[in-house]
């Protein structure tokens, strides 16, 4: 095993050690999640203080350590010190930074979730105070979609027809299913006595559904625009009509995901705490 190895890797986690070393949780494109001690960090002025930084990208040259690996040498790549700028934008990158570690694996590459993660963070950074949301709730999507259980939102996940929005009905929804793994078709179940599942019969969706066991399995309704901006997750870039989205629109699919993603992952996500508080008066 060699003594030494190079890659180039973010922060996403760090903790004191002893009275002047930081222990740093880092997402590397080659080596996965690993653990190293960034000597010295917590020394004034020392140079290994910014470069052990929360989302700091280095070109790290990294010492074997019999029981932990030691950073010999750092070159910061990238600091995204725009994410401090504001609360929002830093508990948005916190969150996406615990769906990475949630599903990074360790001693093998892990270079396609280290490029999504720094690409959102780019994208968090860069956006406006309005369209932060969105990102973040965008990034949620493709970070569950590398994990293998992005939600399944073009077409029912039981009968596997497509689901469409209906703006023309005004209490038109859709329901979800945490358990079945995305959107279901509620024309699917036993329509009532006018034939029409969706018609305005009720205020909360829920007398539309005459099959108690699909209504069992449905954990959130989506209305017309939290569907379609649900869809359009799953493309690269968010179209500007879906990204200018109501916030309360955003924040109903955000509790979604946040849902979905803590039922997958079987853990919290601490971070989300904050995002009522960021997000809801925006």
């Amino acid at each position: 095993m060699p003594k030494e190895y190079q890659a180039i890797g973010i922060n996403l986690k760090g903790m004191p050690l002893g009275e002047h070393d930081r222990l740093l949780s880092i997402l590397t494109k080659e080596c996965g999640l690993i653990k190293a001690v960034a000597t010295g960090a917590r020394k004034h002025r020392s140079a290994m203080a910014g470069r052990s930084g929360l989302f700091v990208v280095n070109d790290l040259q990294i010492s074997v350590g019999r029981s932990m690996d030691r950073i010999k040498n750092a070159e910061m790549l990238q600091s995204f010190v725009g994410l401090g700028k504001t609360l929002a934008k830093l508990t948005a990158a916190q969150y996406l930074s615990e769906l990475a570690l949630m599903q990074a694996l360790s001693a093998q590459p892990q270079e396609e979730l280290f490029l999504v993660l720094v690409e959102h963070l780019n994208r968090i950074q860069d956006a406006e105070d309005k369209y932060v949301l969105a990102c973040l709730v965008h990034g949620t999507y493709h970070l569950l979609a590398i994990a293998g259980f992005a939600p399944q939102v073009h077409s029912c996940c039981i009968s596997q027809r497509p689901v469409i929005a209906n703006r023309e009905i005004p209490k038109w929804k859709a329901g979800f299913s945490i358990v079945g793994g995305g959107v279901i078709n509620l024309e699917i179940t036993d329509p009532p006595s006018d034939g029409n599942p969706n018609r305005d019969h009720s205020i909360n969706g829920l007398e539309i559904i005459g099959n108690s066991a699909i209504t069992n399995q449905i954990s959130h309704y989506l209305n017309a625009p939290e569907l379609l901006a649900i869809q359009e997750l799953a493309q690269t870039d968010l179209t500007d009509n879906i990204l200018k989205s109501q916030t309360t629109d955003w924040l109903t699919v955000e509790r979604l995901l946040r849902a979905y993603a803590q039922y997958h992952f079987d853990r919290p996500i601490q971070s989300s705490a904050l995002i009522d508080n960021c997000f809801f008066n925006i």
